[in-house]
């Protein structure tokens, strides 16, 4: 169970069967309410007619043996002012819910008035005292002419036993003032078995339809989710298999849509893309770091021998050279590392102008152009190191003259280093930054280097938040260009 909710399908097909089966009890609740709430309106609306025409009948002056009180098997009770029964249903065995529990009628032991003043006196008699008592008011039924039926009718629920049968009823009480006989009331019932049989009928229709429709649901929902998620299942195992066989050369299915699963499938393929540069980049490196290695490490061991075997002919300045090159390879290819994982250069504050000078200072032959203070934020040895492979790759290129110039320029501090050599053909110019590139393959390793200070350089310029660009210097050499941001206000200064 718990294997199979661990389905994005299965949830997704247990979420929509549960929101729809709520929403269904709560639509069926209501209906089954509404239902109810209205046959019975209805039938305390037939009840209420049916009162009412027995009590047009008494206002008629009808005396209680030709009412027709047996019509539609409908109780129906006469009630003097006494509380008496004077008329019933011929049929009536029982009643309840009128608060008059007699079914068989009685003679009316009210006072009826023997002439119209008299009668009038009484009517009056009642007002005087309803009013007084705070009960009421003359428009109360209580107030009513000789002839007149009441306005207000009250409706209730109870049974009632006709001929046997019990059945529930509505029941509808009307007051009366019915000549010679005084204020009558007239309860009259409706009954509710076609309430109850349609009420019962649509409930055995919800509890049989419910089911199957959730059925329906679920299934619907069950289609769904695995057409929807057929591409992300196809992308789960391209990816698995890319993982077994470790291609990275391989991508994952995009589908034909324009939707979150085919964006999800694009951004895949641009990640594997992106792990199979940084893989190859990386089997690169490691491949030219070992053969650069290699050539410093044979040479030294084989001078490291031929000492061992004759010590006349053992060449220290070479050995020295070969270890001071080793040494340098060394911390360009741990720059690179440190580089590559990420490493913050930092928010100090220096003068890069101070450090072209430091930089140039160390090297015949530079020119330095730097008028004015430029202070950027970030690491200043490796920005010290940036600025002095640029300064070796112009001197190893330049006929005769390098010059380095720092200046300001909007909201970027700018160094530029030109020579007057061959230049950097177009083709090449951003290969050149590119780990052990060396566009002269027939200059040796030991005049031209690994190929590592230009590719330093760049990442330091990136990591510094910059850029480092190569163009033609005015002498016709090459000119690269470095742009760094200038240093904000709030950074620290050291």
């Amino acid at each position: 169970m718990r294997r199979l909710l661990g389905s994005v399908r299965a949830r997704a097909t247990l979420a929509a069967t549960v929101v729809v089966a709520v929403a269904l009890l709560a639509a069926g609740t209501a209906v089954l309410l509404s239902l109810r709430s209205n046959l019975i309106d209805q039938a305390g609306t037939q009840a209420e007619r049916s009162a009412r025409a027995v009590a047009a009948d008494l206002a008629a002056g009808k005396p209680y043996d030709e009412l027709s009180l047996d019509d539609d098997d409908r109780p129906v009770q006469v009630v003097d002012a006494t509380g008496t029964l004077v008329a019933a249903t011929e049929d009536l065995e029982r009643i309840s819910g009128t608060g008059i529990d007699a079914v068989h009628p009685r003679a009316s032991t009210g006072r009826v008035a023997d002439d119209d003043d008299r009668a009038e006196e009484d009517r009056e008699d009642r007002k005087d005292r309803k009013v007084r008592e705070g009960k009421g008011d003359e428009g109360d039924d209580d107030s009513l002419d000789p002839g007149e039926i009441g306005e207000r009718t009250t409706v209730t629920g109870g049974s009632a036993t006709l001929d046997g049968t019990t059945a529930e009823y509505r029941f509808a009480a009307v007051s009366v003032d019915a000549p010679g006989k005084g204020l009558l009331t007239v309860n009259a019932g409706a009954p509710l078995a076609a309430e109850q049989s349609a009420v019962s009928t649509a409930t055995t229709v919800l509890l049989i339809g419910f089911p199957l429709l959730l059925g329906v649901v679920a299934g619907v929902t069950w289609l769904v989710t695995r057409r929807a998620l057929r591409p992300v299942e196809g992308i789960r195992r391209e990816m698995a298999a890319i993982t077994a066989s470790e291609d990275l050369a391989r991508r994952v299915p995009v589908p034909a849509t324009h939707d979150e699963v085919a964006r999800l499938a694009r951004t895949t393929n641009e990640t594997l893309a992106a792990l199979q540069t940084s893989v190859e980049r990386q089997r690169r490196f490691v491949a030219d770091a070992s053969h650069e290695l290699r050539s410093p490490i044979a040479s030294l061991r084989t001078q490291l021998e031929v000492g061992a075997a004759h010590p006349g002919l053992l060449d220290l300045d070479g050995a020295v050279e070969d270890t001071v090159r080793l040494q340098r390879l060394a911390a360009d290819l741990l720059l690179l590392a440190r580089l590559d994982a990420g490493e913050r250069p930092g928010e100090a504050r220096f003068d890069l102008a101070g450090l072209a000078a430091e930089e140039a200072g160390r090297r015949a032959g530079v020119t330095v152009r730097a008028p004015e203070m430029v202070e950027v934020a970030g690491s200043r040895g490796q920005s010290g190191r940036l600025l002095a492979n640029l300064l070796d790759n112009a001197r190893r290129h330049a006929r005769s003259a390098v010059t380095l110039a720092v200046r300001r320029e909007g909201a970027w501090a700018v160094a530029e280093v030109a020579d007057d050599g061959d230049g950097v053909p177009e083709g090449d110019r951003e290969r050149i930054f590119e780990r052990f590139v060396r566009l002269d393959d027939a200059r040796s390793r030991d005049d031209g280097g690994a190929g590592l200070g230009l590719a330093i350089a760049r990442d330091v310029a990136v990591r510094h938040g910059g850029t480092l660009t190569v163009g033609d210097a005015p002498a016709g050499g090459a000119l690269f260009v470095l742009r760094l941001p200038l240093a904000r206000p709030g950074a620290s200064a050291r």
